[in-house]
């Protein structure tokens, strides 16, 4: 299995902190985000190779970041060096699997949240399932709902559909950006985006997927901290304990 990481955005919000260094290397506690991630999916031992997609302006500081590291880590230079040029989510997506050439099954997570229970849950959800894999979390707040991907699931845990940040959400179930592709899945993002699927989030792969083949979504064990302005990262490093489930 590989895992895509990504890590191509420019996280404009959090400025100036992320104006000349990328989010998923802010420090949480004595460690990076990304590291926070990687340390727990590596415990599972199911991940060979673990891929960073960035962007030319932080290429550099990933690849310094993964110099340090014991992993297996390619990063990956996607040729975008403005928030206004970035390929969106699914293009890089694509762009690493043909850049590569992989034919594998993929875990593919965003590079910039924080989880205070294991990721290795969720793939053993996957495993046992046999099948392309989500999470979802359940938010009664409605302006939340209306800036996140809405999925609608069915009987044992079938995932019906999702919407990216609907105006009318059709469920209280949040997908956050963490993902498994089971590998003739993964093979067939050309077919998605020529499709007319979304390519700026992540979820718009989700959507097109769940109408072509099975699609599994797994509750979430415990909580995630998005990190999208200063407040919620300052709020992060006072708050959070590591992974505790």
């Amino acid at each position: 299995m590989k895992c895509l990481i990504l890590a191509a955005g420019y996280a404009t919000r959090l400025y100036p902190l992320t104006e000349n260094f990328p989010k998923p290397l802010l420090k949480v506690g004595e460690k990076t985000i990304l590291d926070w991630l990687l340390d727990d999916i590596s415990s599972a031992n199911a991940v060979d190779e673990y891929i960073v997609i960035s962007n030319s302006k932080f290429y550099g500081n990933f690849r310094d970041w993964a110099s340090s590291r014991r992993l297996p880590v390619t990063v990956l230079d996607d040729g975008t060096s403005t928030n206004e040029t970035r390929l969106g989510a699914v293009c890089d997506i694509r762009f690493a699997i043909e850049k590569l050439g992989l034919n594998d099954d993929l875990l593919i997570i965003a590079g910039d949240n924080v989880l205070d229970f294991s990721l290795t849950e969720f793939l053993r959800y996957a495993a046992k399932k046999g099948t392309s894999c989500t999470m979802r979390y359940r938010e009664d707040d409605l302006k939340k709902l209306r800036k996140c991907g809405i999925s609608e699931v069915g009987e044992n845990d079938v995932l019906i559909g999702l919407e990216e940040k609907p105006e009318d959400p059709k469920s209280h179930w949040c997908t956050p950006p963490f993902y498994f592709y089971k590998r003739e899945d993964a093979a067939k993002i050309g077919d998605a985006i020529a499709d007319g699927c979304g390519t700026d989030a992540p979820g718009s792969l989700v959507s097109w997927m769940c109408r072509h083949t099975v699609v599994h979504s797994m509750e979430m064990p415990g909580s995630r901290y998005d990190i999208g302005n200063l407040e919620s990262y300052e709020a992060v490093c006072r708050n959070y304990k590591g992974i505790t489930k």
